[in-house]
């Protein structure tokens, strides 16, 4: 008997030290499946490469071919410089688009446009220009949309005037009309901001060709050769993201679901619609975790063992 309360004592310690060591779920760090790189740039939530990762509303947006990352949206594809998630923005280049140096005409560029299923998460930033170059004089820029007569402007300190003294304006032999459009035409620049029309699409606003810069304020630029040329846009997930702070708070990873639109939280081996916590707490309620099982059968071998070598 006294082989038998030792070996059960023993058990039971065991078993006690093995209750003790197993984490609660929220201190377990689970690896992020969906994270994942394309060339030097990561990706992370609310974005992916992979399906039933980040957030619903942008699926089937990125794109890494050859290590290189692209955005793909209604109005063409663009190449993704930079993802800044501390300011929750991107920086996108277009091959089309005229710079200080280069001119490109003919109406090639890609401009930007999103349609109805993009649009609530994608804006580019206020202090981004687009200057429309060799518009014709019925374009929409100049009749107004409609009725309202849209001027052209600076944006960020950044305007036509300006951009008529680079190398590839005189390159290209484009007159420099003033600002005085409305009274001897249209002028072959014109500065606009995206909130302005919320559309730069070339065929409809009847133009050759644009560029597009925007500020790296607080930094003082001296002129449109040292511009940031490129399409700065901001994202936004729509509505409260406390879904996804709660997931990750307690070691998942934020996904989708096999809809497109009902929002997962990633936990190993468990998806649930709401955290890692409540997860573990209904599961709890149907078996015991792997750790407990094993506990279990050890306990009764060794009372089992015990009892027929007494």
């Amino acid at each position: 008997m006294a082989a038998v309360n030792f070996i059960t004592t023993i058990s039971f310690i065991i078993f006690s030290a093995l209750l003790i060591n197993i984490p609660p779920t929220s201190s377990i760090i689970l690896p992020n499946k969906c994270r994942s790189y394309c060339g030097n740039i990561t990706i992370d939530y609310p974005f992916s490469l992979q399906d039933g990762c980040g957030h619903p509303g942008y699926r089937d947006l990125l794109f890494c071919v050859n290590d290189v990352l692209m955005f793909h949206i209604s109005s063409g594809s663009y190449r993704v410089l930079e993802i800044d998630y501390a300011y929750n923005s991107l920086t996108l280049h277009e091959p089309h688009m005229s710079t200080c140096d280069t001119m490109v005409l003919g109406s090639q560029g890609n401009g930007f446009a999103l349609d109805d299923r993009r649009s609530p998460y994608f804006n580019p930033t206020s202090d981004n220009v687009f200057l429309l170059i060799g518009c014709s004089a019925t374009s929409p820029l100049f009749q107004g949309f409609p009725g309202k007569h849209l001027p052209c402007r600076n944006v960020s300190g950044m305007g036509c005037e300006e951009y008529y003294g680079c190398p590839a304006w005189s390159l290209v032999g484009r007159k420099r009309a003033g600002s005085t459009v409305y009274r001897s035409g249209p002028p072959e620049c014109c500065a606009v901001g995206f909130e302005s029309i919320k559309e730069i699409n070339l065929t409809k606003l009847d133009c050759e060709g644009y560029s597009s810069a925007y500020s790296l304020a607080p930094l003082r630029i001296g002129g449109p050769g040292e511009w940031a040329y490129g399409i700065r846009v901001k994202y936004s997930v729509q509505g409260s993201d406390e879904f996804c702070r709660a997931c990750e708070a307690t070691g998942g990873t934020c996904g989708y679901g096999s809809d497109g639109v009902r929002q997962l939280c990633m936990c190993g081996t468990t998806n649930t619609t709401s955290n890692c916590d409540s997860a573990s707490k209904s599961s709890s309620g149907r078996s015991w975790p792997p750790a407990k099982s094993l506990t279990g059968f050890v306990l009764f071998m060794s009372m089992w063992m015990a009892i027929n070598h007494s």
